[in-house]
């Protein structure tokens, strides 16, 4: 009896490491934005973040990589409320260490 549960566990072990078990889990990835700028990066944030594309888009030229740097504080000067600041910082982090990226699709306020 022990043999056959110890032959059950090595053949599922088998199964999760060879990748067949990998097909059953499979999870539909969302189409990305090709081309990220400043106006697109914060339509992905959505949650009303979108409201201030224009002049964040100013005050930093259009370029996505000073958006990833500011901080709060000049947020703040430029007249961003508090829960949007967290939310443009949060979503930031996340897109610098490659755990976010904008979805192709705008996400809709609810």
């Amino acid at each position: 009896m022990a043999a056959l549960a110890c032959a059950s566990n090595v053949r599922r072990l088998l199964l999760l490491h060879s990748g067949a078990g990998a097909r059953a889990r499979s999870f539909y990835a969302q189409p990305y934005q090709a081309k990220v700028g400043v106006v697109e990066f914060l339509n992905g944030v959505g949650k009303g973040v979108e409201t201030h594309a224009g002049k964040l888009e100013e005050a930093v030229g259009g370029d996505l990589q000073r958006l990833l740097e500011t901080r709060t504080l000049r947020l703040k000067k430029l007249g961003v409320p508090c829960k949007h600041r967290k939310l443009i910082l949060s979503f930031a982090h996340k897109y610098r260490l490659g755990l976010w990226k904008p979805p192709a699709e705008a996400r809709k306020v609810q």
